[in-house]
Protein backbone atom coordinates (compact mmCIF):
# COMPACT_ATOMS: atom_id res chain seq x y z
CA UNK A 1 0.00 0.00 0.00
CA UNK A 2 1.39 3.39 -1.01
CA UNK A 3 1.49 5.88 1.85
CA UNK A 4 1.57 9.66 1.79
CA UNK A 5 5.24 9.47 2.76
CA UNK A 6 5.91 7.20 -0.23
CA UNK A 7 4.16 9.61 -2.56
CA UNK A 8 6.09 12.60 -1.19
CA UNK A 9 9.37 10.70 -1.59
CA UNK A 10 8.51 9.78 -5.19
CA UNK A 11 7.60 13.39 -6.01
CA UNK A 12 10.84 14.66 -4.45
CA UNK A 13 12.89 12.12 -6.42
CA UNK A 14 11.16 13.07 -9.67
CA UNK A 15 11.69 16.78 -9.01
CA UNK A 16 15.36 16.27 -8.17
CA UNK A 17 15.93 14.26 -11.35
CA UNK A 18 14.28 16.97 -13.46
CA UNK A 19 16.27 19.78 -11.81
CA UNK A 20 19.57 17.90 -12.16
CA UNK A 21 19.05 17.22 -15.84
CA UNK A 22 17.84 20.75 -16.56
CA UNK A 23 20.92 22.39 -15.02
CA UNK A 24 23.68 19.78 -15.33
CA UNK A 25 22.74 17.84 -18.48
CA UNK A 26 22.53 14.08 -18.80
CA UNK A 27 22.91 11.97 -15.68
CA UNK A 28 25.24 8.99 -15.98
CA UNK A 29 23.60 5.60 -16.63
CA UNK A 30 23.19 3.62 -13.43
CA UNK A 31 22.60 6.67 -11.26
CA UNK A 32 20.71 5.67 -8.10
CA UNK A 33 17.75 7.64 -6.85
CA UNK A 34 17.34 7.46 -3.10
CA UNK A 35 15.59 8.98 -0.13
CA UNK A 36 16.90 11.74 2.12
CA UNK A 37 15.16 13.37 5.10
CA UNK A 38 12.56 15.82 3.75
CA UNK A 39 14.05 15.47 0.26
CA UNK A 40 15.74 13.05 -2.12
CA UNK A 41 19.15 12.01 -3.47
CA UNK A 42 20.51 11.09 -6.89
CA UNK A 43 23.97 9.53 -7.08
CA UNK A 44 25.97 8.56 -10.14
CA UNK A 45 28.27 5.50 -10.01
CA UNK A 46 31.44 5.88 -7.92
CA UNK A 47 33.57 8.83 -9.02
CA UNK A 48 30.58 10.66 -10.46
CA UNK A 49 28.28 13.39 -9.19
CA UNK A 50 25.71 13.43 -6.41
CA UNK A 51 22.69 15.68 -5.98
CA UNK A 52 20.55 16.08 -2.87
CA UNK A 53 17.27 17.95 -2.68
CA UNK A 54 16.71 19.68 0.67
CA UNK A 55 13.93 21.65 2.33
CA UNK A 56 13.73 24.39 4.96
CA UNK A 57 15.88 22.38 7.38
CA UNK A 58 18.76 22.35 4.87
CA UNK A 59 21.28 24.03 7.22
CA UNK A 60 20.89 21.09 9.64
CA UNK A 61 21.50 18.45 6.93
CA UNK A 62 25.01 19.29 5.72
CA UNK A 63 26.80 16.63 7.75
CA UNK A 64 24.43 13.90 6.59
CA UNK A 65 24.81 15.05 2.97
CA UNK A 66 28.61 15.01 3.19
CA UNK A 67 28.55 11.54 4.75
CA UNK A 68 26.26 10.23 1.99
CA UNK A 69 28.53 11.64 -0.74
CA UNK A 70 31.61 10.21 0.95
CA UNK A 71 30.10 6.73 1.22
CA UNK A 72 29.10 6.88 -2.44
CA UNK A 73 32.56 7.98 -3.56
CA UNK A 74 31.09 11.04 -5.30
CA UNK A 75 33.55 13.43 -6.91
CA UNK A 76 31.05 16.31 -6.82
CA UNK A 77 28.21 17.12 -4.44
CA UNK A 78 25.42 19.52 -5.35
CA UNK A 79 22.87 20.58 -2.72
CA UNK A 80 19.60 21.91 -4.13
CA UNK A 81 17.50 23.81 -1.60
CA UNK A 82 13.81 24.56 -1.61
CA UNK A 83 12.85 27.18 0.95
CA UNK A 84 14.81 29.71 2.98
CA UNK A 85 17.80 27.69 4.15
CA UNK A 86 20.11 27.98 1.13
CA UNK A 87 22.11 31.01 2.31
CA UNK A 88 22.92 29.58 5.76
CA UNK A 89 23.71 26.18 4.21
CA UNK A 90 26.10 27.91 1.77
CA UNK A 91 27.81 29.64 4.70
CA UNK A 92 28.31 26.31 6.46
CA UNK A 93 29.42 24.54 3.28
CA UNK A 94 32.08 27.20 2.71
CA UNK A 95 33.79 26.19 5.96
CA UNK A 96 34.97 22.93 4.33
CA UNK A 97 38.13 22.50 2.27
CA UNK A 98 36.24 21.08 -0.73
CA UNK A 99 32.78 22.60 -0.25
CA UNK A 100 29.73 21.18 -1.98
CA UNK A 101 27.94 23.50 -4.40
CA UNK A 102 24.77 24.99 -2.92
CA UNK A 103 21.90 25.94 -5.21
CA UNK A 104 18.61 27.72 -4.60
CA UNK A 105 15.65 26.12 -6.36
CA UNK A 106 13.79 28.77 -8.37
CA UNK A 107 10.80 27.31 -10.17
CA UNK A 108 12.02 24.63 -12.57
CA UNK A 109 15.67 25.74 -12.35
CA UNK A 110 18.36 26.44 -9.78
CA UNK A 111 20.77 29.30 -9.22
CA UNK A 112 23.90 29.57 -7.05
CA UNK A 113 23.15 30.42 -3.42
CA UNK A 114 25.09 33.32 -1.89
CA UNK A 115 26.34 32.51 1.64
CA UNK A 116 24.73 34.28 4.57
CA UNK A 117 26.81 36.51 6.82
CA UNK A 118 28.12 34.94 10.02
CA UNK A 119 25.59 34.69 12.83
CA UNK A 120 25.56 37.12 15.76
CA UNK A 121 24.83 36.15 19.37
CA UNK A 122 23.21 39.27 20.80
CA UNK A 123 23.68 40.41 24.39
CA UNK A 124 20.74 40.61 26.81
CA UNK A 125 19.34 44.03 27.80
CA UNK A 126 21.04 45.76 30.74
CA UNK A 127 17.86 45.27 32.80
CA UNK A 128 18.29 41.50 32.53
CA UNK A 129 21.91 41.62 33.69
CA UNK A 130 20.74 43.01 37.02
CA UNK A 131 19.35 39.54 37.77
CA UNK A 132 22.65 37.71 37.25
CA UNK A 133 23.40 37.67 41.01
CA UNK A 134 19.91 36.26 41.71
CA UNK A 135 20.54 33.31 39.38
CA UNK A 136 24.04 32.73 40.76
CA UNK A 137 22.85 32.81 44.38
CA UNK A 138 20.27 30.15 43.48
CA UNK A 139 23.17 27.87 42.50
CA UNK A 140 22.60 28.18 38.75
CA UNK A 141 25.10 28.56 35.93
CA UNK A 142 24.36 31.79 34.09
CA UNK A 143 24.25 31.46 30.31
CA UNK A 144 23.91 34.33 27.84
CA UNK A 145 22.29 33.05 24.67
CA UNK A 146 20.34 34.68 21.86
CA UNK A 147 19.78 37.91 23.78
CA UNK A 148 18.53 36.12 26.91
CA UNK A 149 19.97 35.61 30.38
CA UNK A 150 19.28 32.02 31.43
CA UNK A 151 19.97 30.07 34.62
CA UNK A 152 20.89 26.40 34.07
CA UNK A 153 21.44 23.42 36.35
CA UNK A 154 23.66 20.75 34.80
CA UNK A 155 22.91 22.36 31.43
CA UNK A 156 19.11 22.39 31.80
CA UNK A 157 17.33 25.74 31.82
CA UNK A 158 15.62 26.31 35.17
CA UNK A 159 14.99 30.05 34.92
CA UNK A 160 15.01 32.85 32.40
CA UNK A 161 15.08 36.61 32.85
CA UNK A 162 12.25 38.11 30.84
CA UNK A 163 12.18 41.79 29.87
CA UNK A 164 8.78 43.18 28.85
CA UNK A 165 8.06 45.92 26.32
CA UNK A 166 8.22 48.56 29.05
CA UNK A 167 11.77 47.50 29.92
CA UNK A 168 10.84 45.87 33.22
CA UNK A 169 12.67 42.61 33.99
CA UNK A 170 11.62 39.63 36.09
CA UNK A 171 12.66 36.00 36.61
CA UNK A 172 10.45 33.18 35.35
CA UNK A 173 11.22 29.78 36.89
CA UNK A 174 10.60 26.50 35.09
CA UNK A 175 11.97 24.16 32.43
CA UNK A 176 11.05 25.53 29.01
CA UNK A 177 8.46 28.15 28.07
CA UNK A 178 5.35 26.09 28.90
CA UNK A 179 6.71 25.07 32.29
CA UNK A 180 7.57 28.68 33.10
CA UNK A 181 4.04 29.77 32.23
CA UNK A 182 2.57 27.06 34.48
CA UNK A 183 5.02 27.98 37.21
CA UNK A 184 3.99 31.62 37.01
CA UNK A 185 0.40 30.58 37.77
CA UNK A 186 1.24 27.96 40.42
CA UNK A 187 3.69 30.14 42.34
CA UNK A 188 1.99 33.49 41.78
CA UNK A 189 1.79 34.06 45.53
CA UNK A 190 5.52 33.41 46.05
CA UNK A 191 8.37 35.84 45.75
CA UNK A 192 10.60 35.36 42.69
CA UNK A 193 13.40 33.91 44.80
CA UNK A 194 11.09 31.41 46.49
CA UNK A 195 9.62 30.22 43.18
CA UNK A 196 13.14 29.91 41.79
CA UNK A 197 14.30 27.90 44.81
CA UNK A 198 11.43 25.43 44.37
CA UNK A 199 12.22 24.94 40.69
CA UNK A 200 15.94 24.46 41.40
CA UNK A 201 15.21 21.91 44.13
CA UNK A 202 12.90 19.89 41.90
CA UNK A 203 15.34 19.78 39.00
CA UNK A 204 18.30 19.00 41.28
CA UNK A 205 16.55 15.91 42.67
CA UNK A 206 16.04 14.47 39.21
CA UNK A 207 18.91 15.77 37.07
CA UNK A 208 21.86 14.06 38.67
CA UNK A 209 24.05 11.08 37.89
CA UNK A 210 22.54 7.83 39.16
CA UNK A 211 19.00 9.19 39.43
CA UNK A 212 16.18 6.99 38.08
CA UNK A 213 15.36 7.70 34.45
CA UNK A 214 13.32 10.89 34.29
CA UNK A 215 12.62 13.44 31.53
CA UNK A 216 14.71 16.00 33.40
CA UNK A 217 17.86 13.87 33.17
CA UNK A 218 17.30 12.93 29.52
CA UNK A 219 16.94 16.41 28.03
CA UNK A 220 19.84 18.28 26.32
CA UNK A 221 22.69 16.00 27.45
CA UNK A 222 25.10 18.02 25.29
CA UNK A 223 24.46 21.04 27.50
CA UNK A 224 25.03 18.92 30.60
CA UNK A 225 28.40 17.91 29.17
CA UNK A 226 29.19 21.57 28.47
CA UNK A 227 28.42 22.51 32.08
CA UNK A 228 30.90 19.87 33.26
CA UNK A 229 33.62 21.22 30.97
CA UNK A 230 32.97 24.83 31.97
CA UNK A 231 33.46 23.78 35.59
CA UNK A 232 36.48 21.58 34.77
CA UNK A 233 37.99 22.92 31.51
CA UNK A 234 41.23 20.94 31.91
CA UNK A 235 39.28 17.86 30.73
CA UNK A 236 39.58 19.26 27.18
CA UNK A 237 42.89 21.07 27.58
CA UNK A 238 41.38 24.47 28.34
CA UNK A 239 42.29 27.00 31.01
CA UNK A 240 38.85 28.60 31.21
CA UNK A 241 35.55 28.34 29.34
CA UNK A 242 32.21 30.15 29.28
CA UNK A 243 29.02 29.02 27.55
CA UNK A 244 27.78 30.84 24.45
CA UNK A 245 24.88 30.55 22.02
CA UNK A 246 24.97 28.61 18.76
CA UNK A 247 24.76 30.04 15.26
CA UNK A 248 21.52 28.13 14.74
CA UNK A 249 19.63 28.12 18.05
CA UNK A 250 17.94 24.94 19.25
CA UNK A 251 14.19 25.05 18.53
CA UNK A 252 13.17 23.14 21.68
CA UNK A 253 14.60 21.15 24.58
CA UNK A 254 13.86 17.93 22.69
CA UNK A 255 15.38 19.06 19.39
CA UNK A 256 18.90 17.87 18.49
CA UNK A 257 21.68 20.38 18.79
CA UNK A 258 25.12 21.17 20.15
CA UNK A 259 26.38 23.22 23.08
CA UNK A 260 29.36 25.54 22.63
CA UNK A 261 31.74 27.34 24.96
CA UNK A 262 34.61 29.73 24.30
CA UNK A 263 37.74 30.51 26.29
CA UNK A 264 41.49 29.93 26.26
CA UNK A 265 43.60 26.81 26.14
CA UNK A 266 46.48 25.97 28.48
CA UNK A 267 48.83 28.10 26.37
CA UNK A 268 46.52 31.12 26.51
CA UNK A 269 45.30 30.76 22.92
CA UNK A 270 41.62 31.28 22.06
CA UNK A 271 39.62 28.07 21.94
CA UNK A 272 36.10 27.06 20.99
CA UNK A 273 34.70 23.83 22.46
CA UNK A 274 31.52 22.33 21.02
CA UNK A 275 29.84 19.49 22.91
CA UNK A 276 27.65 16.73 21.52
CA UNK A 277 26.39 13.34 22.67
CA UNK A 278 25.16 10.37 20.70
CA UNK A 279 25.59 10.03 16.93
CA UNK A 280 25.25 13.52 15.43
CA UNK A 281 26.42 13.98 11.85
CA UNK A 282 25.76 17.72 12.19
CA UNK A 283 28.30 18.19 14.97
CA UNK A 284 31.15 19.24 12.68
CA UNK A 285 29.22 21.78 10.54
CA UNK A 286 27.51 23.17 13.66
CA UNK A 287 30.77 23.50 15.56
CA UNK A 288 32.53 25.19 12.65
CA UNK A 289 29.62 27.62 12.29
CA UNK A 290 29.75 28.39 16.02
CA UNK A 291 33.49 29.08 15.76
CA UNK A 292 32.78 31.46 12.86
CA UNK A 293 30.26 33.26 15.06
CA UNK A 294 32.41 33.70 18.15
CA UNK A 295 36.12 33.30 17.34
CA UNK A 296 36.94 32.49 13.68
CA UNK A 297 40.68 32.08 14.30
CA UNK A 298 40.41 29.93 17.42
CA UNK A 299 41.25 26.26 17.88
CA UNK A 300 38.13 24.15 17.61
CA UNK A 301 37.59 21.21 19.95
CA UNK A 302 34.77 18.73 19.45
CA UNK A 303 34.04 17.26 22.87
CA UNK A 304 32.09 13.99 22.90
CA UNK A 305 31.72 11.13 25.40
CA UNK A 306 34.23 8.35 24.79
CA UNK A 307 31.59 5.97 23.45
CA UNK A 308 30.49 8.58 20.89
CA UNK A 309 33.94 9.35 19.44
CA UNK A 310 33.20 7.91 16.01
CA UNK A 311 35.50 7.76 12.96
CA UNK A 312 32.98 9.70 10.83
CA UNK A 313 33.30 12.67 13.20
CA UNK A 314 37.09 12.67 13.03
CA UNK A 315 36.98 12.36 9.24
CA UNK A 316 34.54 15.26 8.79
CA UNK A 317 36.56 17.37 11.27
CA UNK A 318 39.64 16.88 9.10
CA UNK A 319 37.82 18.16 6.02
CA UNK A 320 37.29 21.65 7.46
CA UNK A 321 39.36 24.53 6.09
CA UNK A 322 40.57 24.94 9.66
CA UNK A 323 40.43 21.35 10.95
CA UNK A 324 38.95 20.57 14.35
CA UNK A 325 40.24 18.23 17.05
CA UNK A 326 38.06 15.51 18.57
CA UNK A 327 38.46 15.04 22.33
CA UNK A 328 36.83 12.01 23.94
CA UNK A 329 35.62 12.78 27.45
CA UNK A 330 35.62 9.80 29.81
CA UNK A 331 32.17 8.31 30.16
CA UNK A 332 31.99 9.20 33.85
CA UNK A 333 31.49 12.88 33.00
CA UNK A 334 27.91 13.02 34.32
CA UNK A 335 28.94 11.49 37.64
CA UNK A 336 31.86 13.91 37.80
CA UNK A 337 29.36 16.78 37.62
CA UNK A 338 28.19 15.91 41.15
CA UNK A 339 31.39 17.19 42.69
CA UNK A 340 31.79 20.33 40.60
CA UNK A 341 29.00 22.51 41.91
Amino acid sequence: MTTDADRRAALAAAKLGALARARFGEVAPGARAGTFPEGASLVEPSGGRAWILLGDDAPRRLGAALALADRAGAAELHLLVEGDGAAVLARRAGLFEAPPAVWQVVGADVEPAAPAASAHDTAPPPEAELYRPVLEEAGLEVVVEGGHLVGELHGLEVARVVVDEAGSAHVEAGVGRFDREVGAMMFAELAETDALARAVDYVARNRRAGAPRHPLNQLVPDRWLRSVLVADPARVGARELRPVGSAIPRTSLRAPGVATAVGTDLDGRPIVVTCSTGVDLELVPSAADDRLTHAPDARLILAVPQRDALPVTTELAGHLRRPAEVVAVTDDWAAAAEGLG
